[in-house]
C-alpha cells in the first residue's frame, strides 16, 4: 500500500502542476473515441452504444463528484465516449441512398459544385437528383458527373439535364487504403459517373438560393478574365476556392514542390486574410488622429476582420482547415474584444473540439491531420523558443527572416509524416519552395486579392488583380522550377496502421504536457518512425473491377496490363514506395502470355488474369492449368479446387490482397467491410417517375 500511495501522491502532484494545461487533452480523447469507432470491423451494436453512454455517465460523475486526482481522468473518459457517440449520431444524420448498380440514362439535378477530376475534366456535383425508373427514396442525395463532351460551365444553382453513366462511389484501391466510399458517405454522395452528351440547362437558379456559390463563380470569372492562364486560375483558386480553371500540370507542379497547401483554401489563407484586414483597419484608423483618439482601433479592426473571415469561410466552401482557422480567428479576435490573450493551444483545442463534435469523420482526412499538426507544432515551437529570441535582441529584419524560416521548418517537419503516410511522397526541396513563395502569397496574392475584392463593386479591381496575377505567376514559376529539379520527389512506402496514431499521441504529449515529463512523448514518436518501413506489402493485389493485378517481385510490383484501372495501379505503386509508372511496372518480369491470358506464379500457386468479352467462358480451361483465376466478367463455371475471382465476387469484397499461408493456401483479404454503414447498399425497386419540369 505504501508504494501505491506514493504513486498516487506522485500522480496527484503531476496533475496539480499541470493544472491549466490539460484542456488540449480533451480533443485528443475525443479523437481517440472517434478513431475507435472507425477502427471497428462493424458498426457498433446497441450494446456498444449503451456501454459508451455508461462510460460518458461515469466520466461525468468522476469529473463533477470524484476525488481531485480522478477528475481529469473523468473528463478524458467523458470526452472519449462523447467522440464515439458523436460519430455514431453523425453517421445516422448523413445516411442517404447509395446507387448499387450501374445506371445509364437521363439525370436531372441542381448544380451545387464545380471542380476538376484527376484527368483534368470538368465535374459537376448535383443535388435534387432525379433518375429515370428510380424511386425517390432510392435516389442518391447528390451525384458527381465528369463532363467528357462539349465543355460547359453552368452557373451554380442551375438545374441541368444530361444523359450519364453512374456507378456507386469506389472503395479502397487495396485493403487498408484510403476509403473514398466512406468519404462519399459522409458527403452524402451516392453516385459518381460521366457524360459524353451535351448538358442542357433545364431551369435557371432560384432567387435567393445558392447565392454564395454564384458569388464565388462571378468572382472567379472576373479574376480569370483579368489574369489569363494558370496564374489567374491559381489566384481564383486561393481567393474563392474555385480551382476548376487550373491545369493538371500546374497542380502536379504544386504537389511535387510541396506548395499544394497554397492552392487549397487552407488555414494559412484565412490567417493571411484576417491579419491583412485587421492591420488595414487598425493602422488605417491610426492615420486619422481625430478618429484614433475617439475609438478603439483594435476592437473595431477585430469586428471587421471577423466579419470578413466569416464571409471567406462561406465563400471558400468551409473545408476542415478553413473551419479550424476560422474558429481560432474568432477566439483570437474575441479575445482582442475582451482584452484577453488568445493565441494558445487552448484555442486550437477548442477548434478541434468543435470540429470533432460537428464533423467527426474529418479525423480520418489528411486535411484535418495536417492542419492541426502544423498549427500545434508552430504554437509549441515558438513558445519554446520565445525566451531565447527575446534575450538575443535580434534586429527587426532578422527577426522577420528568422520567423519565416523557422515557421516553414516547423510546419514542414510537423506535416511531413502525415503527407508521407497519405500521399507516399516527400518533396525534397519543399522548404526552399516555401521560403520563396510564402511571403509573396501573403502580401501579393492574399493582400492584393483583398483590395481587389473591396474595389470590385466599384469596377476598380484591375490593378490589384494584376498584382495578384504577378504574384501567382511567380509562385507557379517557382513550383515548376523546383518540381523539375532532379530528385524533387522521394517516394515513401506506407507505414503500419498504428504508426500515425502512435506518432500523433507522442507528439501531442510533447507539445501539451508542461515540465520534464513531456519528454516521455519521444518514445512513441521514435518507435513509430523506426517502424515506418517494416510493413510487409501484399504479394498480390487485385483491382475492384478485376481488370488489373499487381504481383510483388524483386524489381518491384509487376502489373498485368500497361493501361486500365490506372487509379489502382498508381495507388499500389505509391503505397509500395515505388516511383514507376503503370507502363514501366507492366514491363517488369512477373506476368507472361498474351494480353487476354496473363499468367503468373504466386509461390507454388499458378495463376492467370483473363480479359476480353469471352473471359467468363474461358474459366474452365484456365483452371486446368492454374489454381487462381482472375477476370472482370462473371465466371460461367468454377471447377472444384480452383479459386475464381470474378466480377460477382469482387462486387462483394472490393479490391483484394492475396497472400500465401504457411500451409500453401491462398488467403484473401477484402478491402470492403460489408458491416460498415458506407458499404450497405439497397434499392427499393424500380418505378418510373417523370422528370421535374418546375
Amino acid at each position: 500500500m505504501g508504494r501505491f500511495g506514493a504513486l498516487i501522491d506522485t500522480l496527484a502532484g503531476a496533475l496539480a502542476a499541470a493544472r491549466g494545461h490539460l484542456f488540449p487533452f480533451v480533443p485528443v480523447a475525443m479523437g481517440a473515441g472517434v478513431g475507435l469507432w472507425f477502427a471497428l470491423p462493424a458498426d457498433p451494436s446497441g450494446l456498444a452504444l449503451t456501454a459508451a453512454l455508461a462510460l460518458a455517465g461515469l466520466g461525468a460523475a468522476l469529473w463533477r463528484a470524484g476525488p481531485e486526482v480522478a477528475q481529469p481522468f473523468g473528463v478524458l473518459v467523458l470526452a472519449a465516449a462523447a467522440g464515439f457517440l458523436c460519430v455514431t449520431l453523425r453517421a445516422e444524420m448523413v445516411r442517404a441512398p447509395v446507387l448499387d448498380w450501374r445506371y445509364y440514362g437521363p439525370v436531372q439535378g441542381r448544380v451545387v459544385g464545380i471542380d476538376r477530376s484527376q484527368g483534368d475534366a470538368l465535374r459537376l456535383t448535383l443535388d435534387r437528383v432525379v433518375l429515370e425508373d428510380v424511386a425517390p427514396d432510392a435516389t442518391p442525395a447528390t451525384v458527381r458527373v465528369t463532363l467528357r463532351g462539349e465543355p460547359v460551365e453552368p452557373v451554380p444553382g442551375t438545374t441541368v439535364l444530361m444523359t450519364a453513366s453512374l456507378l456507386p462511389p469506389s472503395g479502397p484501391a487495396e485493403p487498408g487504403g484510403f476509403d473514398f466510399r466512406r468519404l462519399a458517405f459522409f458527403d452524402r454522395l451516392g453516385a459518381v459517373g460521366y457524360t459524353a452528351t451535351p448538358v442542357v440547362t433545364w431551369a435557371p437558379p432560384e432567387p435567393g438560393r445558392q447565392w454564395v456559390a454564384r458569388v464565388r463563380a462571378a468572382l472567379s470569372a472576373e479574376i480569370r478574365a483579368a489574369v489569363p492562364g494558370d496564374a489567374g486560375a491559381f489566384a481564383a483558386g486561393v481567393l474563392t476556392g474555385d480551382r476548376s480553371g487550373l491545369s493538371q500540370a500546374a497542380v502536379q507542379d504544386l504537389r511535387d514542390s510541396n506548395l499544394a497547401h497554397l492552392l487549397a483554401i487552407s488555414g494559412m489563407n484565412l490567417a493571411f486574410l484576417t491579419g491583412f484586414v485587421f492591420a488595414l483597419i487598425r493602422y488605417g484608423i491610426a492615420l486619422v488622429p481625430r478618429v484614433a483618439l475617439r475609438i478603439d482601433a483594435r476592437k473595431l479592426a477585430a469586428v471587421v476582420a471577423l466579419a470578413v473571415a466569416f464571409f471567406y469561410l462561406l465563400l471558400s466552401g468551409a473545408n476542415v482547415a478553413t473551419e479550424r482557422a476560422f474558429i481560432m480567428a474568432a477566439v483570437m479576435l474575441g479575445a482582442v474584444l475582451l482584452d484577453r490573450k488568445a493565441f494558445t493551444l487552448r484555442s486550437v483545442a477548442l477548434a478541434a473540439v468543435v470540429i470533432l463534435a460537428w464533423q467527426p469523420e474529418s479525423l480520418t482526412e489528411p486535411g484535418f491531420q495536417m492542419s492541426f499538426a502544423a498549427t500545434v507544432a508552430l504554437i509549441a515551437g515558438f513558445r519554446a523558443l520565445q525566451g531565447r529570441v527575446e534575450k538575443a535582441e535580434v534586429p527587426g529584419w532578422a527577426l522577420w527572416v528568422y520567423t519565416l524560416v523557422l515557421s516553414s521548418v516547423i510546419g514542414g517537419v510537423a506535416t511531413a509524416p502525415f503527407a508521407a503516410a497519405t500521399f507516399n511522397r516527400f518533396a525534397d526541396f519543399g522548404l526552399i519552395a516555401n521560403l520563396l513563395t510564402v511571403p509573396v502569397m501573403g502580401a501579393g496574392v492574399m493582400g492584393a486579392g483583398v483590395v481587389a475584392l473591396l474595389l470590385w463593386p466599384f469596377g476598380l479591381a484591375g490593378v490589384p488583380l494584376a498584382v495578384a496575377g504577378w504574384a501567382s505567376a511567380w509562385i507557379l514559376a517557382v513550383a515548376d522550377r523546383v518540381a523539375g529539379l532532379e530528385g524533387a520527389v522521394t517516394t515513401i512506402p506506407v507505414p503500419a496502421g498504428w504508426a500515425i496514431p502512435a506518432l500523433s499521441l507522442g507528439a501531442l504529449w510533447l507539445a501539451i504536457w508542461p515540465g520534464r515529463m513531456r519528454w516521455a512523448g519521444l518514445a512513441p514518436v521514435v518507435v513509430a518512425l523506426s517502424a515506418w518501413g517494416t510493413v510487409d506489402r501484399p504479394a498480390l493485389l487485385i483491382s475492384d473491377d478485376g481488370k488489373l493485378a499487381g504481383l510483388l517481385g524483386p524489381e518491384g510490383r509487376a502489373l498485368s496490363a500497361p493501361k486500365g484501372a490506372s487509379f489502382a495501379a498508381e495507388t499500389w505503386l505509391q503505397r509500395d514506395g515505388d516511383g514507376a509508372g503503370q507502363r514501366e511496372a507492366a514491363d517488369r518480369p512477373g506476368f507472361a502470355g498474351p494480353p487476354e491470358a496473363r499468367r503468373f506464379d504466386l509461390g507454388p500457386v499458378a495463376g492467370v488474369v483473363l480479359s476480353g468479352r469471352d473471359a467468363g467462358a474461358r474459366v474452365a480451361a484456365a483452371c486446368a492449368t492454374a489454381r487462381l483465376v482472375i477476370l472482370p466478367e462473371v465466371a460461367e463455371a468454377a471447377p472444384q479446387g480452383c479459386t475464381v475471382i470474378d466480377r460477382r465476387r469482387l462486387r462483394e469484397t472490393g479490391a483484394l490482397a492475396v497472400t500465401l499461408t504457411a500451409s500453401g493456401e491462398l488467403a484473401l483479404t477484402p478491402a470492403r467491410r460489408r458491416d460498415r454503414a458506407w458499404n450497405r447498399e439497397g434499392r427499393t425497386g424500380p418505378a418510373r417517375f417523370a422528370l421535374r419540369t418546375d
